[in-house]
């Protein structure tokens, strides 16, 4: 599974003041701490401050790998923004994210080309996101296609099937299943992520939420997500579902994170 830490995004309350404050010592502790846990990528997402993104963004690249020696996940609506932290990162980026919406996709597909990065996929286009999973999966295939005929390898793509909370739609869960399923099956080599606390969102116990539907996802193909690696009842549940489901071979990664979390 491939993990992308989440906290360090400024709808966050004490990232958005960590921010505003320039304070290196609390964002960087925030990134090292989910370096710790298991992040192979670090999510850097400051799209709340608009007038500044474009100073912030690549400020924020800077401060972040001189302490965490791990490429970033870097989560703008903003071209000019990405632009600009681009030419700070070092290594391979996740872009975060591209579309079908023919304006993002001629904005952000260059920055894809010229860097080198691997880039977040959403299954929408100027339609809108579908609202079954055979409107996604359509949307998804198209955006694949142009990717690949734009000389983007398959394992650079993470297509995104969009959760929407199931507080508002009691089917959103079920349709990011099946969407993630047959697009697993229409890109073997592609990743599927998603950002996981969408599926929660105004709802009670959201870690419960959150733990199910990852277990259940994992078990439809999902290979990537965007989520708190910090989260020790998390890691266990991702443990427990890749045990389960034949990708830990005799279960040695389940049971030596046991043994660790006992022995401390």
């Amino acid at each position: 599974m491939i993990i992308v830490g989440e906290l360090i995004n400024t709808s966050r309350k004490a990232m958005a003041d960590a921010v505003n404050r320039r304070d290196e010592g609390e964002i960087c502790a925030v990134a090292q701490r989910q370096a710790d846990s298991g992040a192979a990528y670090i999510d850097v997402n400051c799209g709340t401050f608009l007038e500044e993104e474009e100073e912030l963004l690549p400020w924020l690249v800077r401060i972040i790998q001189e302490q965490v020696n791990l490429p970033l996940c870097l989560d703008s609506p903003n071209p000019k923004a990405l632009a600009k932290a681009l030419e700070v990162h070092r290594g391979k980026a996740l872009i975060n994210s591209i579309s079908g919406e023919e304006e993002r996709f001629a904005q952000v597909l260059p920055l894809v080309r010229e860097s080198g990065a691997s880039v977040i996929a959403l299954c929408m286009d100027d339609e809108g996101i579908g609202e079954d999973a055979a409107s996604r999966l359509e949307a998804g295939k198209k955006l694949g296609e142009r990717l690949l005929n734009a000389g983007i390898e398959s394992e650079r793509i993470f297509f995104d099937p969009l959760l929407r909370p199931v507080s508002t739609e009691s089917e959103a869960g079920q349709v990011a299943l099946e969407t993630i399923a047959r697009l697993k099956l229409a890109f073997p080599q592609s990743h599927i992520i998603c950002g996981l606390s969408n599926i929660s969102f105004g709802l009670p116990k959201r870690r419960l939420l959150n733990r199910t539907f990852l277990s259940m996802a994992v078990a439809r193909g999902l290979d990537s997500a965007i989520l708190d690696p910090t989260d020790p009842e998390i890691r266990l549940t991702l443990l427990a579902a890749e045990a389960l489901l034949g990708k830990d071979e005799f279960c040695l990664n389940y049971l030596n994170n046991i043994r660790e979390q006992e022995e401390n």
